[in-house]
């Protein structure tokens, strides 16, 4: 679908298709490895866009990526080294499970394999799982936890956007000791991209401009994921408060974590500890100021912060991240990146 330089051309190119490639996450997928010469983009799918060129649906595409979506033909992925899958929730686990013995590797940006049993799904989903037998076979995708894991999988749950903000805010804090693992409270606020393309009312312009919201206090689908990982990535039942919040911004996401302290330390003492969990991760950097959602627009970084309170004798995190990049398509590229042995900073930078 684009030239690739002379010098590449002994290497096989890594043949990848993206469904959803209409999305804003498959968008952002298209951005990040348009340009790549190790990558050959073979197959762009969406549903309602299908037959359009990509530049008449991304004007911002026009003259630089001259291609058509397509309709789902699942036979034509056959021999794929890698599928993207950016497909909202639900459709994923009807879909994927014919890909599996015809393709290579697949990443599944969407919420349908990121949990452990069919009946937490379904508890927060509220309907049935329809792929089951996937749940067991597929890999969390956090590169900072299952970085050898992620390398040998065939089937990858790409972690959603709030639970990237928040694992990694938490889990050097739960693995040293320092807080307990209950009584935490998350509260995020996300970016309307964080909700996909498809048109809604309460997403149209005039009700969110201006306004701020919380919803799904307390029943969030993504609380069972936030809640499972840290348990399994620190051997401790870990639960928490997780408040997610609409704000007015095209993208990103602003976490702020309260969490009770086990005992009184200092934030220099946080902050090195902090520092060394993350010396091996490229794209976590923990900083001494506090982040902001600027800082990290358009970028596959997390920015983390940590501060002691030691009036309520809580730490407490700042974390933020662009959901569409390291809350999505980034991430799930940094996963090709480790799936393939390729550094994982590779058009990432």
């Amino acid at each position: 679908m684009q030239p690739k330089s002379s010098w590449i051309l002994s290497t096989p190119l890594i043949k990848t298709a993206i469904l959803g490639a209409s999305g804003y996450s498959g968008a952002e997928l298209l951005r990040l490895l348009h340009s790549r010469d190790d990558i050959e983009l073979t197959h762009l799918v969406a549903g309602s866009s299908a037959g359009k060129r990509v530049a008449e649906v991304y004007p911002w595409f026009t003259g630089v990526v001259n291609a058509t979506f397509e309709a789902l033909d699942p036979d034509a992925l056959a021999g794929s080294d890698v599928v993207f899958c950016a497909l909202p929730s639900g459709e994923a686990m009807n879909i994927l499970p014919s890909l599996r013995s015809s393709v290579g590797r697949v990443i599944d940006l969407g919420g349908d394999f990121r949990l452990p049993t069919p009946a937490l799904y379904k508890e927060y989903y509220a309907h049935d799982h329809a792929a089951p037998e996937l749940l067991a076979e597929s890999v969390y995708g956090l590169p900072e936890w299952q970085f050898d894991l992620i390398r040998e999988a065939r089937f990858l749950a790409n972690p959603g956007c709030y639970p990237t903000s928040a694992i990694l805010a938490l889990l050097p804090a739960l693995r040293y000791g320092l807080i307990q693992p209950s009584g935490i409270v998350i509260n995020s606020l996300s970016g309307v991209s964080g909700a996909g393309r498809s048109a809604s009312v309460e997403m149209s312009f005039t009700e969110v401009n201006e306004n701020i919201r919380a919803y799904k206090i307390g029943t969030h689908q993504h609380i069972p994921e936030i809640e499972s990982i840290l348990s399994q990535a620190t051997g401790k039942s870990v639960s928490c408060s997780f408040v997610p919040h609409l704000v007015p911004i095209s993208r990103g996401i602003y976490t702020t974590i309260h969490a009770p302290l086990v005992s009184m330390v200092s934030r220099s003492d946080v902050h090195e500890l902090y520092t060394a969990f993350y010396r091996h991760a490229p794209f976590v950097r923990v900083k001494t100021d506090v982040p902001q959602i600027a800082g990290v627009v358009r970028t596959n970084y997390c920015d983390l912060c940590v501060t002691v309170e030691p009036r309520t004798n809580h730490l407490i995190i700042t974390s933020v991240i662009d959901n569409l990049v390291k809350g999505a398509a980034g991430q799930a590229i940094q996963n090709m990146n480790i799936m393939f042995d390729l550094p994982q900073e590779r058009g990432l930078l």
